[in-house]
This record gives structure tokens, sequence and C-alpha cells, in this order.
């Protein structure tokens, strides 16, 4: 019997597709709903699928949670490997720039975006804690791998970053004010 007559092989295709169809559907739904206002039984009804299945893998909503956070931050270091990186006629503010481009581009997924933002308001939990930092950590560190910038320019770009999630967040580029027009002077964001 070939492998993909095996029916052991078939079903274990089926659980990674709807793992990564639950993952998908909890980066959604928690980027919406935050950590406490999201139940398991949400993200299963996204993803269509039975709770119960959701909890054969992800033993608790915590867990499910994290998944979500680091596929997450996968998708953004995902994102920063395919730019070309450093070389002798690409400085490190020209691939500072792509990067900064590419990541404007990438919250206008506003899921990856929002998510983000509410894994970070429950860094307070320990387990959360150490996957923002383990996400942050991936995404700095291949940012130095592609750039070659020094540790002050990649902190002023992720600084920049930050200030592009809450222009996006607070619907500044909506307000027609001096001090709004101040954070969002010279800044590329996504609209919306």
């Amino acid at each position: 019997m070939s492998k993909a007559q095996d029916p052991q092989k078939r079903q274990l295709l089926t659980a990674d597709l709807r793992r990564e169809a639950m993952i998908a559907s909890a980066v959604t739904v928690f980027a919406q709903t935050g950590y406490y206002g999201t139940t398991v039984a949400d993200v299963a009804a996204d993803a269509g699928i039975s709770p119960a299945y959701v909890f054969r893998l992800f033993p608790s909503k915590e867990e499910l949670f994290l998944a979500a956070v680091e596929r997450c931050y996968a998708r953004i270091v995902d994102a920063v490997m395919a730019i070309s990186g450093v070389s002798e006629s690409r400085g490190s503010a020209v691939v500072l720039d792509e990067i900064g481009s590419m990541y404007a581009g990438l919250i206008g997924d506003k899921a990856l975006l929002m998510l983000q933002v509410q894994a970070q308001s429950v860094s307070n939990l320990p387990a959360v804690r150490e996957a923002v930092h383990r996400g942050l950590k991936t995404v700095v560190e291949a940012i130095f791998e592609r750039s070659g910038a020094a540790p002050a320019e990649v902190q002023q770009m992720m600084a920049y970053g930050l200030l592009c999630h809450l222009i996006v967040t607070a619907g500044l580029t909506e307000v027609d004010a001096d001090w709004a027009r101040t954070l969002t002077s010279e800044m590329l964001h996504p609209e919306g």
C-alpha cells in the first residue's frame, strides 16, 4: 500500500491541516476579542471543528493562544528573511527601510497586528510573556541577520514599528489635529 493510500498517513495529514486551521482561526479570533474574551469554542466555531477536537491538540486555551502568538511572530520572521540581505551594494539602511516597508504592509493584516497587541496586554501571564520575548528575540535576530545594522539602528526601527502599531490601532490618520499629525508625519503604515 502506498503512503498516499495509507489511512494512518491520511489521518495525520488531516490532523496537520486541522491544526493549521485551528491556529489560523486562533490568530483571527484572539486578535478580535483578546485572551480573556475568547473561548476555545469561539476558535473551534471559526475553524469549523468541535471544541473537543481543539482540546485534543491544545490541552488548554493558553496553549492555543501561545500557538497563535508563535505563528504571528513566525510570519514576521519569514517576511524579514525573504528580504535580500546587506551586501556591498546594499547597505544596512537600505535593508532596514525595506524591512520597515514590508512590516508596514504586513500589519495591514489587522489580525497580525492586533494579536501582537493582545499578547502584550496579557504579558503578565508568565507563559505569554515568555512567548512574546521569544518572538521579539527571533524578529530582532532576523533583522540583525538581514541588515547587518548596529543595535541602535535596529532599536530605532523597532520603535518606529511600535509607533506604527499605535497609528493603525488608534486610527490616528483619521484625526485632524496637530498632535496626531506629529505622530503620523512621514510614517509608512497601512491605511484603514
